[in-house]
């Protein structure tokens, strides 16, 4: 069963479309289960990434609560005229909200029902390695998809996309360009609002050595992610990370992959 929520952060819509999806009937252990919180990546969607990518199907058949949220301006969410609305401090106060709407209650070891167990991919892995480490009594396990020491939207070129969407002029950088036309192609993007976040993204570098998550962690990655080719570094702050590397996978179709659902159903399946 699939249930839409709605919530507010300190009175203000956040206008994200949120959707708790409870486990196949008969899979999981009788009472509650510890909720399983996905984060997408940037201009994808909880449909693209987890519903089309089969985790849904996966997580529910192993008997685990899902929460799905579609980040400002992505999938179902609405898209803020503020800026801050895309600032990833704010979207983590967003996300602690979903979970407390959603009756998350903090972790306590032993209790299976309590907590919340994160999977991020990309951008969604900066922002549950900030939130881990910001909110360490909610978060009992994470598994991180595509991360890296840097967020790779800091070097986004922002002007010679606002230049391009304005006038047609051709984009200098190949990797914003790529990523620009990459966003486009998904109809449910604001293409606007996506260039907001970006702006937002730049004014809060990611620096993750200095507010480390102290939970366990799995950080995965294809052989062939680029942009993923610092993972190793990332995990090397953590003395409780495991790395995991996906052969002949890439940024793009790691998600997809069967052993990266395998490998995180297992690994947050463990010390209940």
């Amino acid at each position: 069963m699939t249930v839409p929520e709605h919530q507010t952060v300190e009175g203000s819509d956040a206008q994200l479309h949120v959707e708790i999806h409870q486990p196949d009937e008969g899979t999981g252990p009788d009472g509650p289960t510890r909720p399983v919180l996905l984060l997408h990546g940037f201009a994808s969607s909880s449909k693209l990434n987890w519903y089309d990518a089969g985790w849904l199907t996966a997580l529910s058949g192993a008997g685990r609560r899902v929460i799905t949220v579609d980040l400002p301006g992505h999938g179902r969410s609405g898209s803020p005229d503020e800026l801050d609305a895309y600032a990833p401090s704010r979207m983590r106060a967003d996300i602690l909200q979903v979970l407390y709407d959603s009756h998350v209650r903090p972790f306590e070891e032993g209790n299976a029902a309590s907590g919340v167990d994160l999977i991020g991919y990309s951008l969604g892995a900066r922002l549950a390695w900030e939130f881990g480490a910001t909110q360490p009594e909610l978060v009992h396990r994470m598994v991180l998809g595509g991360p890296s020491t840097q967020d790779p939207l800091a070097d986004f070129d922002l002007a010679g996309a606002q230049k391009y969407l304005a006038d047609g002029t051709r984009m200098s950088d190949e990797q914003s360009y790529s990523l620009l036309k990459m966003a486009q192609m998904v109809p449910s993007n604001n293409i606007f609002s996506l260039l907001s976040m970006i702006e937002a993204i730049k004014s809060e570098p990611f620096t993750p050595s200095e507010a480390v998550p102290h939970m366990p962690m799995l950080l995965v990655a294809g052989e062939k992610d680029e942009l993923a080719a610092t993972m190793t570094d990332l995990a090397g702050l953590s003395p409780k990370a495991e790395t995991l590397v996906l052969p002949a996978r890439s940024h793009t179709n790691a998600v997809t992959s069967r052993a990266f659902k395998n490998a995180a159903i297992d690994f947050l399946a463990e010390h209940p």
